[in-house]
């Protein structure tokens, strides 16, 4: 078994051990008064304590049986066969009355019984309880300080995973880097008798899934030397302390194993900004701090490099950033057209593709897409095809599975009013033939008006171009092209619904980047916004936030009405797009060209 399997059992077999034993103890302390309980009242009759006296001044009493420590007591009348029981208030009290009317005659038999080491559970327990609870904390904590040397490593005789660098696609130059480095700590000599030092860190951001845990992996698979792995999150616990305690036995743990890779995934819930803040802040803060003074602390012999990944480099402090520590920051970018294709020839190894099937049309009409994103795509083909009872997968299995993916699932069965469809097709007719006469706007791909996901209808566009700038015309008429639904709705229908949430939320947010974060308003002119503190903003002017208001419902204001000024110009093209949407509910990129051919 594993380390990191040992760890886990290890931490939840302390919770459980706690949980378990508080359970243990609240049910025990219930049981035991339930039943107690339940035994002195079971079949017996009460007498209430002033009868009681009444019977004791009348002399019917002849037995009294009291227990030591209780207020209940057994009464045997004259005459009477069955005993009955009693709650006295005050039991010295009562034992003087009893002495009383023994001493003026009474032939009265008082018996006084021990208190019983069962009847005593109870009251023992309450008293050493929180001792008990206290004592299972304690060593819950100290077994948690041990916790610390968690962390997967990787090495010659335990090599979990099997990725090599040739798995890794679309990113050659980033994968130049690890080889480097890897090779640095296979013959470092061959790099210090040029004076070259080893870097401590290398910090690898990007967008989710563009595979910088996989560098990783493969870089476990490629060393000859031991790779130790941790998230983030492992070093956060709710004890205090404990974060900067698993940092120092991490590092303890990499300097016995030196020359090694120590690699720190989503670092950023660690590496966070240090703030003055208490409580967690704090916590997160001990925890950078520590990490910080190790990464300082190794020396030229030490070949130590850590390995780090986040998808929020700007939420990282600047003391991991400089120098020293995180010495290499490299970016790992959405791959190109060229990648894209590499990423799709070794997902699609194991899968049974039909010859039809062109990789090189998946990955142009898939810019943008991650490299998780297309191995998803082809897995979720793959599914497709097994349902469709396909024998290998088809080009509209793809099809299929990239809308799946990008805009939801299709939901035919749901039953839509004449009224709706009506309005989803003009709406989505809108987006279509506004797109079509804006030059920087792609190709439209598909029309549909069958819901997806929570959308009621679709455009999709073909993203055959891989984009590193957008200019200012192009966002504009991004604008136009995203409003133009809600203007075939105004235009038509003489009447606007609610459809278009999505797309005013999109052209708001591409509006307010370009005026505050792009600097393309004509008025304001090239300054940044965005992010600015409440005095930063002062600096511009007074009315600063209602200039960029204004700048930006400007420019949402002029892109709808261009919208309608060209629906306005090609209505037959919109009545036409919009009524074969309703015979078909599906018109696809060779025939939407067709409405445009005369």
């Amino acid at each position: 078994m594993s380390k990191n399997k040992q760890d886990k059992q290890n931490n939840k077999k302390i919770w459980l051990s706690l949980i378990g034993l508080v359970i243990l103890v609240v049910l025990l302390v219930g049981l035991t008064i339930v039943m107690f309980n339940n035994k002195e009242d079971e079949d017996e009759k009460t007498l209430a304590y002033t009868d009681l006296i009444k019977e004791l001044s009348y002399g019917n009493i002849e037995k009294i049986e009291m227990t030591v420590g209780s207020t209940t007591v057994k009464v045997k009348q004259k005459n009477v066969e069955e005993e009955k029981t009693s709650i006295v208030p005050n039991t010295e009290s009562f034992i003087g009355l009893v002495q009383d009317k023994v001493a003026e005659g009474n032939e009265i038999e008082l018996i006084q019984k021990p208190r019983s080491i069962l009847a005593q559970i109870p009251s023992f327990i309450f008293s050493f309880l929180p001792t008990i609870i206290m004592l299972a904390l304690f060593i819950m904590i100290f077994k948690m300080q041990g916790l610390g040397e968690k962390g997967k490593v990787y090495d010659d005789t335990e090599r979990k995973t099997k990725v090599k660098f040739d798995d890794v696609a679309g990113l050659d130059e980033e994968k130049e880097e690890m080889v480097e480095i890897v090779d640095f700590l296979k013959n470092p000599e061959k790099f210090t008798k040029m004076g070259a030092k080893i870097p401590k860190g290398v910090l690898l951001y990007g967008k989710p899934g563009t595979g910088k845990t996989l560098i990783a992996k493969a870089i476990a698979g490629e060393a000859d030397v031991p790779f130790i792995s941790m998230s983030g999150s492992e070093f956060i616990e709710m004890f205090a302390g404990l974060g900067a305690s698993r940092v120092r036995k991490l590092f303890d743990k990499a300097r016995k194993l030196a020359p090694c890779i120590v690699f720190i995934d989503e670092i950023d819930a660690i590496g966070s900004r240090r703030t003055s803040n208490s409580g967690a802040e704090t916590e997160n803060n001990q925890t950078l701090n520590q990490l910080l003074v190790e990464m300082d602390g190794f020396s030229s012999e030490e070949t130590i490099i850590v390995l780090a990944a986040t998808n929020r480099p700007e939420m990282l402090d600047k003391a991991l950033l400089r120098p020293g520590r995180f010495d290499r920051q490299i970016t790992i970018p959405t791959p190109d057209l060229k990648g894209r294709l590499e990423i799709l020839k070794i997902h699609s190894k194991e899968k049974k593709l039909d010859d039809s099937v062109n990789l090189e049309s998946i990955a142009e009409d898939t810019a943008g897409f991650t490299g998780a994103e297309l191995a998803n795509i082809l897995n979720e083909a793959a599914i497709i095809a097994t349902k469709q009872k396909h024998e290998d997968i088809q080009n509209d299995d793809i099809e299929e599975a990239v809308k799946k993916v990008t805009v939801g699932l299709e939901k035919r069965a749901r039953v839509i009013s004449d009224k709706d469809k009506r309005l989803t097709a003009y709406h989505e007719a809108g987006h279509a033939v506004v797109s079509r006469y804006l030059p920087t706007q792609t190709n439209v791909k598909e029309v549909s008006i069958i819901p997806r996901g929570v959308a009621g209808g679709y455009t999709m566009y073909k993203s055959d171009e891989d984009k590193y700038y957008v200019s200012k015309t192009e966002m504009q008429e991004k604008l136009i092209a995203l409003l133009g639904g809600r203007a075939a709705e105004k235009l038509v229908l003489d009447d606007i619904s609610t459809g278009a949430s999505n797309d005013i939320e999109v052209a708001t947010q591409i509006a307010r980047d370009m005026v505050t974060k792009y600097g393309m308003s004509d008025t304001l002119g090239p300054i940044d916004f965005q992010g600015k503190e409440p005095y930063e903003m002062q600096l511009f002017g007074e009315n600063i936030g209602d200039k960029i208001g204004q700048e930006v419902k400007t420019l949402i204001d002029t892109a709808y009405n261009d919208a309608q000024t060209l629906l306005k110009q090609h209505r037959d093209k919109l009545d036409a797009i919009a009524e074969t949407l309703l015979q078909k509910e599906k018109i696809n990129e060779e025939d939407f060209k067709r409405f445009f051919e005369d």
